[in-house]
């Protein structure tokens, strides 16, 4: 196997069980990282976008769809943070399909907490989802990765800023720059390039300013 190449976009895939904090996490991760990086949720390409259930009775478009959006924004230059539940028994094939096509370096990860941990944290969510209890338990899937060649498990105790640190240290992306025009020609980011209080600590951890 070739080794990825440098110059190319990241994509960074993040993936866990309803509830297990991955929405707040990639969230955070882009905010971290600024422009330049494109953040694609599951629910709202499938539940907002398509309209379309997540049932195993159907022959689903949104596994097809959100990756084609993920290799699409690669294509354009944007590093990726791709997150969602992205069960294998239905996405797994799209994935690996974009896995393996895509030239740049890939870091996939799993939030692995356990159920009752999950539906303590949903009900602590800013933006809840109209589920119950059951049904989230009917979605849980114990450990359900990927299989992919260094695939990362963050436990449950890890808090937010340590699972953040840890994507954006060993994706690789605290050392790499945007490579999409804006943040590196856009007048109104060149206008911005002020200091702020946080810009020294941003330089030190090898992170952009998320402006805008």
């Amino acid at each position: 196997m070739e080794p990825p190449d440098s110059t190319a976009p990241t994509l960074v895939i993040i993936r866990g069980n309803s509830g297990s904090g991955k929405t707040t996490t990639a969230r955070e991760v882009r905010r971290r990282y600024g422009r330049g990086a494109a953040l694609l949720e599951q629910d709202y390409l499938r539940r907002i976008i398509l309209r379309e259930h997540d049932s195993t009775h159907i022959d689903p478009v949104a596994p097809t769809f959100i990756t084609t959006t993920a290799r699409t924004a690669l294509d354009l230059g944007y590093h990726v943070i791709l997150e969602g539940i992205l069960h294998t028994e239905r996405y797994a094939p799209a994935l690996h399909h974009l896995i393996d096509h895509h030239p740049g370096p890939t870091a996939v990860y799993y939030l692995d907490v356990p159920y009752d941990e999950t539906l303590r944290r949903h009900a602590t969510r800013t933006e809840p989802i109209p589920v119950t209890p059951d049904q989230m338990r009917h979605w849980y899937t114990h450990l359900d990765l990927l299989g992919t060649p260094d695939e990362i498990t963050i436990p449950e105790h890890h808090t937010l800023d340590q699972t953040v640190t840890t994507i954006l240290h060993t994706s690789g992306l605290t050392t790499t720059p945007a490579h999409t025009p804006c943040p590196r020609r856009c007048r109104h980011c060149t206008a911005s390039e002020k200091p702020d209080p946080g810009e020294a600590q941003r330089r030190d951890d090898g992170l952009q300013c998320d402006r805008g």
